[in-house]
């Protein structure tokens, strides 16, 4: 009898898994994105949320918890219950914040599990139509002239724009100041205002400014040129070869999130990002499409955590600068 009792206990534990995926969800589930509202990380949640309410048949709500370089946000949802109903967008702010910021309450790849990435886009290297360079070589002689007095603003320490900033100062040997904004909407608006000189910022966020004359591209931050900015050069073709820095987005669910839902989520998540008028809408704000497993997704959050460890040592970037 009690064979037969463990018996039935296994076979129960083994049937569950999937029972659980075909019941997920059955309520709301909640995406909270621990960035500003109105940047790339919050326009591209709730593009997701939208389409996952709409194949998975419940609501999927954007939370925006800002504050502490994304430490805030991503501390509630590694607090939260394991059960697929708190899910986390995040971006490589978070690959970079495992060096720049070792005393967080959480560690990503212990305390969260990889879903499914969701895409990427280039940076675009701005400055105010004030600044008296219009090409990268023209930036660089003005920085090198002036080493000190000029400043690029940030969403903040951690961000892509940060790090965009201190890989420049780094391989263009430029001194210029880092000048860390709550969010990317102060940022950007310290730039077009003209508080701060430069920064580097979405292109999928930044570009319309650029076509409207507000602000001066100077050279975009990916391995070739941009679609939505063809006559813009990149850093590496304008004089900083190997440059490489982007944005990329993707969703995590806090350790323990049973795998059945992770798969369910990753396959929902890969079929809406595959979509052709979805791949064709994000091309025209200059923003491409990713598809990986969960596995292949944790691997790259492994190389990317190495990556800017690398890169914040050999750059001396702070969290506190």
């Amino acid at each position: 009898m009690k064979r037969l009792l463990l018996a039935l206990v296994a076979l129960a534990c083994c049937g569950a898994a999937p029972v659980v995926a075909q019941d997920y969800p059955s309520r709301p589930v909640k995406i909270v994105v621990p960035f500003a509202a109105g940047g790339p990380a919050d326009v591209y949640a709730r593009y997701i949320a939208q389409r996952l309410q709409e194949s998975l048949g419940q609501p999927f709500v954007v939370d925006d918890r800002p504050g502490g370089g994304s430490v805030v946000g991503t501390d509630i949802v590694a607090k939260s219950a394991p059960d697929g109903y708190t899910l986390l967008l995040m971006s490589n702010t978070h690959t970079v914040n495992e060096s720049l910021m070792p005393g967080k309450p959480f560690q990503l790849m212990r305390d969260f599990v990889a879903i499914a990435p969701i895409n990427y886009s280039d940076l675009v290297l701005v400055v105010n139509p004030s600044v008296p360079a219009s090409t990268l070589q023209e930036l660089i002689a003005l920085a090198k002239a002036q080493p000190g007095k000029l400043n690029y603003a940030s969403s903040g320490p951690g961000t892509p724009y940060h790090m965009a900033g201190e890989l420049f100062k780094s391989m263009a040997g430029v001194d210029i100041v880092h000048v860390p904004y709550k969010e990317s909407s102060g940022a950007r608006t310290g730039v077009l205002g003209g508080q701060v000189e430069m920064m580097f910022d979405a292109v999928t966020v930044m570009s319309e400014h650029v076509k409207a004359g507000k602000v001066k591209a100077i050279a975009t931050s990916g391995t070739a040129r941009s679609a939505v900015m063809p006559n813009v050069p990149t850093l590496a073709e304008a004089g900083v070869p190997g440059y490489d820095a982007v944005i990329w987005l993707g969703l995590m669910a806090p350790k323990g999130t049973p795998p059945a839902i992770v798969a369910k989520l990753n396959a929902e998540v890969s079929r809406i990002v595959a979509r052709p008028e979805v791949k064709a809408d994000w091309a025209k704000q200059g923003a491409a499409a990713m598809v990986m497993t969960p596995d292949a997704f944790t691997q790259s959050l492994n190389d990317d955590v190495v990556k800017w460890e690398r890169i914040v040592k050999i750059s001396g970037a702070r969290a506190d600068k």
